[in-house]
């Protein structure tokens, strides 16, 4: 039944190796050795995890709509040897990230909140976008269960920005002319990180069980060597279980 669900994500969302932005590795330390530049911009590890997600996903129950859990949590659980199994491979996630200096977390999520209808530049989750750090490290993340991530190809993707309606209403709502503080208060708000489909685009999935590494933009590292992702617009009415870093 989980192979089966697992199958019909990665069919449903396009999940596909002929994928120019990629890299597709079998190791963690490959994952660690990948090094990105203006085409790839994401790493996978592979993997298939023979066990019980679903399992933990309703020992834990009706949890808060997102909620991050703590490994002892995870570990007093009643679960079955798979539901174990399971409990297992997130807490080597979840030690294999931390032993990188890094602060991983897993959350248990029913929904994310969202923008006003109204707003000339949604900026939450469900919109295509990169990530942004103040130094050099990585996004890291796992879906366990539920719908996963969505990428979407560099070159089949608009800076919100630099669509001529977009930028026009948005320098009215800014009140001034173009110039460095207008391009700040683009950053400032977050609004140079979102993306549109250009026509035709092609998207694809991050699949389920596969540890991802993907790139963000920071000083030494421009927005088009970044990573173009979202969140799943449709959670199929299940709950989303997700490690991030």
């Amino acid at each position: 039944m989980v192979a089966t669900y697992v199958a019909f994500l990665m069919l449903r969302s396009g999940y596909q190796h002929a994928n120019p932005h990629v890299t597709y590795v079998s190791s963690f330390d490959d994952l660690l050795a990948v090094e990105f530049d203006e085409v790839v911009t994401a790493a996978c590890w592979e993997r298939t995890l023979d066990a019980d997600f679903e399992a933990v996903v309703k020992a834990l129950g009706e949890r808060a709509r997102s909620r991050e859990l703590e490994e002892a949590t995870l570990v007093d659980l009643a679960l079955s040897v798979g539901g174990k199994r399971a409990v297992e491979h997130v807490v080597s996630d979840l030690r294999r990230l931390t032993e990188l200096g890094l602060e991983p977390e897993l959350n248990l999520i029913r929904e994310y909140s969202r923008d006003a209808t109204a707003a000339v530049v949604a900026t939450d989750v469900y919109s295509f976008h990169v990530d942004r750090a103040p130094m050099g490290v990585d996004t890291w993340l796992c879906t366990y269960w539920g719908s996963p991530s969505q990428g979407l190809w560099n070159h089949h993707a608009v800076r919100r920005v630099d669509v001529p309606e977009t930028r026009a209403e948005l320098l009215r709502q800014y009140g001034g002319v173009e110039g460095p503080s207008f391009e700040a208060f683009l950053r400032d708000d977050h609004y140079d990180l979102h993306y549109v489909e250009t026509p035709n685009a092609e998207t694809w999935s991050f699949g389920v069980g596969h540890l991802w590494r993907v790139a963000t933009a920071w000083t030494e590292r421009p927005s088009r060597v970044a990573c173009i992702h979202r969140a799943p617009a449709d959670v199929l009415g299940q709950p989303r279980l997700l490690l991030i870093s």
